[in-house]
């Protein structure tokens, strides 16, 4: 009997001797298979193009109801994908201008420069762009207003002028 019990005994003592090992292997095993999901995972991610970058100034005219954009610095801007909309006094205008466009409700005349459709699709450095807001658009552009215009391009926005009213 005393075999018996020296025997369990050392039984024991072997089973609490592999148990940590065995814990520290499928550790070690883990932290392998976590390394490898997010290297592979890392290694899907691509990095989306943030759009052309490009440096405006706006001016807003109260006399003329007009609006003018300066594309002074940085990447031409295809117009075909340009989208803009304008905010006069915090308001968003209830027609806004489809750019480019000849024509349009909401609007006086044809626009100048590239927001026309007659022009060239790409906007350049040193080139003005104008659309005259109509009466029968709402809100008015009137002298001491703020004005922001947001342009975008396929969605993705890539300037937020703001102005005062002259």
């Amino acid at each position: 009997m005393r075999d018996y019990l020296h025997h369990s005994s050392t039984r024991r003592i072997d089973d609490r001797a592999v148990n940590p090992l065995v814990g520290s292997l499928l550790l070690v095993a883990v932290t392998v298979l976590l390394a490898t999901a997010v290297t592979l995972g890392a290694g899907m991610w691509t990095l989306e193009s943030g759009g052309p970058i490009a440096t405006f100034e706006l001016t807003a005219d109260s006399n003329e109801s007009e609006i003018t954009i300066d594309h002074v610095g940085g990447d031409p801007i295809d117009v075909a994908e340009l989208s803009m909309t304008v905010a006069i006094g915090g308001k968003e205008l209830t027609h806004q201008p489809p750019v480019p466009f000849v024509g349009a409700k909401g609007f006086n005349g044809t626009p100048t420069g590239p927001f026309n459709a007659a022009a060239d699709s790409e906007w350049r450095v040193g080139e003005r762009g104008s659309i005259a807001v109509a009466e029968t658009n709402d809100p008015e552009l009137e002298r001491g207003e703020s004005v922001t215009v947001i342009l975008a391009v396929d969605e993705r926005r890539i300037a937020t002028l703001e102005t005062t009213v002259n």
